[in-house]
């Protein structure tokens, strides 16, 4: 028995088997055939990407965003769970998984989504599987997934049990397990706000809010198709523009420096406000943790406005894997499993 953590985000797919990660954006798209390989001076990124799963061929992440005519990507939850969730999380874990063993399996749902979706989250994963890589040698490699129970918690829960628990599921951080937490988990379509009062779930005060990354990326792609004659830029495409401030649209470099800044400052205010307002009767909070991929972009707008004793940010640390390597702890935690060595990212 194996197990794994998995957190399929709007943004981006993250899983774990304890050994490795792998990381890739959460997009598919329609594959073709290659007249020529596209890898002559490069590395291909298609390993791992070009799949066939229930008789469909499918581009996914940074190779489909590159390669694919169709597209898909999306921001609504039903649509999400229905139609992506099983090819991402399929691929993921065909990459991680070699051997047809019973995996064990844990992963999250946004505290607003959580009671409608959990149970299709599992059944839609459960079971056995087959995936094919079609590698860019020409080769194929069948991977035969045996997903024997799936356990799925509220998303910012995993980031707490990061923190508290050690590798092998044991919680060595009782000062904090025993206090009263609030979780800010900023992702790409949605921010969560949690509360757990010595590790028990608390639904005053949790919520799920709108107010995530994306939301700044569509500002600032608005903003962009104003000043470039009406280009279109799909969010998914913005993440490297975001890091650097910078980005080229027809041979014409645009600094989106200003305009980012003040977009997530105007966020992290927005959240700020949130959380005075889902929070007002819980003045007795003792540690606030901010987690998700969006807070490594928010942290230096967001901390200064919030009331209280924050865990700050560390910016040696991906945000984006806080979550699922929680749920391997809590795995290893609920069907005891020592694991191996620390994960190593895998690309």
């Amino acid at each position: 028995m194996k197990i794994n953590g998995i957190d399929i985000g709007f943004g981006f797919t993250k899983a774990t088997n304890g050994k490795d990660f792998t990381i890739f954006k959460s997009i598919m798209g329609e594959a073709m055939d290659f007249h020529i390989p596209v890898n002559i001076l490069t590395d291909d990124i298609s390993d791992w990407l070009n799949i066939i799963l229930d008789g469909e061929n499918y581009f996914i992440g940074d190779f489909a965003e590159q390669q694919s005519s169709a597209r898909q990507f999306t921001l609504d939850q039903e649509k999400f769970v229905t139609d992506f969730a099983k090819v991402l999380a399929l691929t993921a874990l065909g990459r991680l998984n070699n051997e047809y063993v019973p995996i064990n399996l844990v992963s999250g749902l946004p505290v607003g989504f959580y009671k409608n979706y959990h149970r299709r989250l599992a059944k839609n994963l459960a079971g056995s599987h087959e995936i094919t890589f079609k590698m860019s040698n020409g080769s194929n490699e069948i991977r035969r997934l045996n997903i024997d129970k799936v356990r799925v918690i509220p998303q910012p829960l995993g980031s707490l049990l990061n923190l508290i628990m050690n590798d092998k599921g044991n919680i060595v951080n009782g000062d904090l397990a025993k206090q009263k937490v609030g979780v800010v988990d900023i992702g790409f379509r949605t921010t969560d706000f949690c509360i757990f009062d010595q590790l028990r779930y608390v639904e005053r005060g949790s919520s799920t809010t709108d107010t995530g990354i994306s939301k700044c990326f569509s500002v600032i792609a608005r903003k962009l198709r104003e000043e470039c004659g009406g280009v279109n830029i799909e969010l998914y495409r913005m993440y490297k523009a975001i890091q650097t401030g910078l980005i080229r649209i027809r041979g014409d470099e645009f600094n989106i420096a200003k305009v980012r800044d003040l977009t997530f400052a105007n966020a992290a205010r927005v959240i700020a406000g949130d959380i005075d307002r889902l929070w007002a009767d819980d003045w007795d909070i003792d540690t606030i943790i901010l987690t998700g991929g969006g807070a490594m972009e928010l942290a230096e707008h967001l901390q200064p406005l919030i009331v209280g004793n924050v865990i700050p940010v560390k910016h040696n640390v991906d945000l984006r894997l806080s979550n699922v390597e929680g749920y391997l702890k809590y795995g290893r935690f609920l069907w005891g499993n020592s694991g191996p060595k620390p994960a190593e990212k895998r690309e």
